[in-house]
């Protein structure tokens, strides 16, 4: 591969696996909704930044004829989608299928890879989860996501056209400006340290850098048949045990306290199964600990 498109580049996820994907010797042009300046996306590896939304005459007007695509754009918040159902489509399979119909159109033979999400999964019996489990989605992010995955096999089976899915789990890592990580930072800053739930809800944590190099080894393993992995730590941790050692950073947070029901859309627990993966060769290799050292120094420098 040589020419690489990937969607919403300038967001959390896109931007790390642009620079993965330049990292390994590809010319990556990234493309999302937003202003962002040259001194802020050359070092994220881009050779070029297209500013626009992802349709299908926006994705025509580039003029690339990509030989992988990575679709990071899309909805990204279970609480987003419960407030926002429309949007939340219109985000994550609206944005899919103009990638899918501008590679069926004008790049045939392109990989694409869709991360995907373990929303699909629900509430699942079996712990850790494997990619068989049946989908029962509990909030319209999940939902949207089964649909993103419909489609692929759809055009896969259609069109011959080659993905690969990865269902990621608990994505964190410095830049990390929303979910449980930076909202914890932010109550013990203040210093508060009360939480939704019971803290016993436990959740797979991968680290951003790890995700986006399995994006590159799962561009490899695209086929008409659609394979799916699972991206994740591969063991539970409960949110709990999490924030303490986040909260070791902050000196003057109070101990922590836990109350009320968990959010709407959020299971109990969310484990993956990296059978798939690890038959692909992936590995995660950030260590946990670290990686939530690493993202209270980020928060407590400013948040740059």
């Amino acid at each position: 591969m040589n020419t690489v498109l990937v969607t919403g580049a300038s967001g959390f996820l896109g931007r790390h696996v642009a620079r993965a994907w330049a990292e390994a010797g590809h010319e990556v042009v990234g493309l999302g909704h937003g202003t962002w300046s040259e001194a802020e996306w050359r070092p994220w590896g881009l050779s070029r930044w297209v500013a626009a939304e992802v349709g299908l005459l926006e994705l025509e007007s580039t003029g690339l004829q990509p030989d992988a695509v990575v679709h990071c754009a899309g909805g990204g918040s279970v609480g987003y989608s419960i407030a926002h159902p429309a949007e939340d489509f219109a985000r994550s399979v609206g944005t899919l299928l103009a990638v899918l119909e501008f590679v069926r159109l004008r790049a045939p033979g392109a990989r694409v890879v869709i991360p995907s999400s373990a929303a699909v999964y629900g509430n699942a019996a079996r712990i850790p989860i494997p990619v068989t489990t049946p989908p029962a989605p509990v909030s319209p992010y999940g939902v949207h996501k089964c649909m993103v995955e419909d489609l692929c096999h759809s055009y896969g089976a259609h069109y011959g056209l080659p993905t690969a899915i990865v269902r990621f789990f608990s994505l964190y890592g410095a830049g990390l400006r929303k979910q449980l990580l930076w909202d914890a930072c932010q109550r013990f800053a203040r210093g508060e340290a009360a939480f939704m739930g019971s803290g016993r809800e436990v959740r797979d944590w991968l680290h951003v850098e790890d995700a986006a190099s399995l994006t590159l080894v799962a561009a490899g393993q695209a086929t008409p048949a659609g394979p799916v992995a699972n991206g994740g730590g591969g063991s539970g941790q409960e949110v709990r045990a999490v924030l303490e050692r986040l909260r070791g950073a902050f000196p003057l947070a109070p101990p922590l306290s836990f109350k009320g029901p968990a959010r709407p859309g959020d299971p109990e627990a969310m484990v993956a199964e990296l059978a798939e993966a690890r038959a692909w060769g992936w590995r995660p290799a950030r260590d946990l600990d670290a990686g939530i050292a690493d993202y209270a120094e980020w928060f407590l420098r400013g948040a740059p």
